[in-house]
């Protein structure tokens, strides 16, 4: 299970924010990159993780957490072949 998570920042605290992503080290979910970006969101996170229960908990648990985080939007990656 992947997914992207667009994440808002507080004014000034992108890289912060950045730096706490890709610290994550969870037993079960993986940060595949982080990067900073410009428009509506200030940061996208690539994740994967075995479940998406367990998807859903590193962004509630650990993204969502980290210090200058004000809103976050997940988009789960599908498979439509």
């Amino acid at each position: 299970m992947r997914g992207y998570v667009l994440v808002g920042t507080e004014v000034g605290a992108a890289r912060a924010v950045t730096k706490g992503l890709e610290r994550i080290e969870t037993e079960h979910c993986k940060v595949l990159s982080v990067d900073t970006v410009t428009g509506q969101y200030d940061v996208i996170v690539q994740l994967e993780a075995e479940s998406l229960d367990e998807l859903g908990r590193a962004i509630t648990e650990d993204v969502a957490t980290i210090s200058g985080v004000t809103t976050t939007l997940t988009c789960l990656v599908v498979n439509l072949s």
